[in-house]
């Protein structure tokens, strides 16, 4: 796959005069570091085994993290949405691939810079250290998802995407059924059923392939596990 166009990447990111920002916030702090670019759909930000030299926030859309395994199918370890930051690595390598779901905007921060900030910077450190934590929540959250029923990952999945959205009734999952299959180790057709029987229980309604309103939280609240 090729490189996305990376010339933007050589303005300064220490230019902190194109948006005010409270001098308190670690987060504004971090937001005005980044130099914006944009990214079609399904167009990859970053590959895996590329040096992990960039941190990278979501702006706007939505961006899937995935491996491909030895035997050709995908797994996608997380997504992520607007004010969403990924990137993050332990060594100095990415271990997966980044890719746009829909043409989307992200803010890229220089690696070193951030890390070099967050040394003499208390509020940013800790900032950090709650991405880092949240990450690892996610992972460990998402990898026992993978041994729960069909209907279990399924239930769990739309209940995560309703709370990250702030959905109340009704929720626009930007990603295809076939990313929701890769991302919860099942096949498209068991995704496809998994929703059929939970509308015909009365929990959903499947408006769109896309578009799930919800008719009885208390029935998804009890399928889900504890």
């Amino acid at each position: 796959m090729p490189m996305p166009n990376r010339t933007l990447l050589a303005r300064p990111f220490e230019n902190h005069s194109r948006r005010p920002a409270s001098p308190h916030s670690s987060t504004a702090t971090m937001d005005i570091m980044g130099v914006p670019m944009s990214f079609n759909r399904n167009e990859e930000i970053y590959g895996e085994g590329e040096a992990a030299d960039y941190l990278y926030k979501v702006a706007s859309g939505a961006v899937r993290i995935y491996k491909v395994l030895n035997d050709g199918r995908r797994q996608i370890g997380a997504f992520y949405f607007a004010g969403d930051m990924f990137g993050f690595e332990p060594g100095d390598e990415h271990a997966s691939s980044a890719e746009a779901i829909g043409d989307m905007t992200v803010l890229v921060l220089k690696r070193s810079t951030v890390l070099a900030l967050a040394a003499r910077n208390g509020d940013v450190a800790r900032q950090l250290w709650r991405i880092t934590a949240n990450e690892l929540d996610r992972s460990q959250k998402h990898s026992l998802l993978l041994i729960l029923s069909a209907q279990e990952r399924v239930t769990s999945f739309l209940l995560e995407m309703a709370g990250r959205s702030c959905a109340n009734a009704e929720l626009e999952l930007p990603m295809s059924r076939q990313d929701i299959a890769d991302y919860l180790g099942l096949t498209i057709e068991t995704v496809s059923r998994t929703l059929t029987q939970l509308e015909s229980a009365g929990a959903i309604g499947v408006l769109a392939a896309r578009r799930i309103t919800f008719r009885n939280s208390g029935t998804l609240n009890r399928l889900r596990p504890c």
